[in-house]
């Protein structure tokens, strides 16, 4: 495999906000020290808001007052400012905030910190709210497929993601949306696009852009899913690639609304791009930062069927959704 360096790193205080590229950052088994520890909350839906469904968050952007300490985490967020798309900035301190994220997303909203880990009050999710997210036409209008779509394959993700999922906005304990770490290279970016152009990598908000030089593979990333790589002296388990929604598509500052990323996602990555990971090992990331891979070993007979088992169970969890929703539509 050809050199493969870390080109950027990506903090994002806020979720669905803009973010920031940073020189250096710690990563630990929550993922990239300081990123989303404040968030939007919904207070007529009682969930934390994604740009999926609120996309005028993604005009804004967000850093921090002055660099989170180490001790920054659940409990202890520090103070960040938000700047809106006039321009107006507004500090988390000043409840003003409030009023104008309100005013911006035509809504009633909050922004709010991430509470300590034994409180899941800003991740929980009503049975009704979590049906509704099983729905088809919901499935359908959060990754922006028509009536004539199929639906996106949910076959990677495992047990254990698909009942998180049903039962809370975010994990517990982050404001991520599923994995501590998101982690994409910037051939996947040039690969996947219609032009000569490379597709913005703040279209897709990952934690981790890799340069893999010159490349065979037009998703390198992809073949990645159960080894390892190590990250200075960090070492992250990547787990799954990542399914893609409707954000990418969303205009931002400098960035059009484009929904022919949609397309290009379903016809030639089955909606997947880049991969998730989580932290073994526990380091310091730096841009430049040499990255090693470790290929997953070949499966053995029993992981195959251990694997074969863990997809069914994930199958008659959804069917088991599916069919709730579909009596409560009744």
């Amino acid at each position: 495999m050809a050199d493969v360096a870390v080109s950027q790193l990506w903090r994002f205080p806020v979720k669905s906000m803009g973010g920031h590229t940073v020189d250096a950052v710690r990563v630990d088994r929550r993922g990239v020290h300081a990123d989303r520890l404040w968030a939007v909350r919904d207070l007529e839906n009682g969930v934390t808001a994604s740009a999926r469904r609120v996309p005028k968050l993604l005009g804004c952007s967000a850093a921090y007052v002055s660099e989170p300490g180490p001790d920054a985490g659940p409990g202890n967020v520090p103070e960040v400012t938000v700047t809106f798309p006039d321009g107006t900035e507004c500090s988390s301190s000043d409840d003003a905030v409030h009023a104008l994220l309100s005013e911006l997303v035509g809504r009633e909203v909050r922004l709010v910190a991430l509470p300590p880990l034994d409180d899941t009050s800003q991740h929980r999710m009503t049975m009704a709210d979590s049906l509704a997210n099983f729905r088809e036409a919901q499935v359908r209008k959060d990754f922006g497929l028509d009536d004539a779509e199929a639906l996106p394959d949910t076959s990677v993700f495992s047990t254990k993601d698909i009942i998180t999922l049903a039962r809370f906005s975010t994990p517990p304990g982050t404001f991520v949306d599923l994995a501590p770490v998101h982690l994409m290279s910037a051939t996947s970016l040039a690969s996947l696009s219609a032009t000569t152009e490379a597709y913005d990598v703040r279209r897709f908000r990952p934690n981790v852009l890799v340069d893999v030089g010159q490349s065979d593979a037009e998703f390198p990333e992809t073949a990645w899913a159960g080894g390892e790589v190590e990250i200075g002296s960090a070492i992250l388990r990547v787990t799954i690639p990542t399914i893609r929604c409707v954000v990418p598509t969303r205009p931002q500052p400098g960035l059009d609304l484009d929904r022919g990323v949609t397309r290009q996602l379903a016809d030639r990555t089955n909606r997947f791009l880049g991969v998730y990971a989580d932290v073994t090992r526990p380091g310091l990331l730096r841009v430049g930062d040499v990255v090693s891979v470790r290929p997953a070993a070949p499966p053995t007979a029993r992981h195959r069927v251990w694997s074969t088992v863990e997809k069914a169970a994930t199958r008659q969890v959804q069917r088991l959704l599916e069919a709730t929703v579909l009596r409560e539509k009744r």
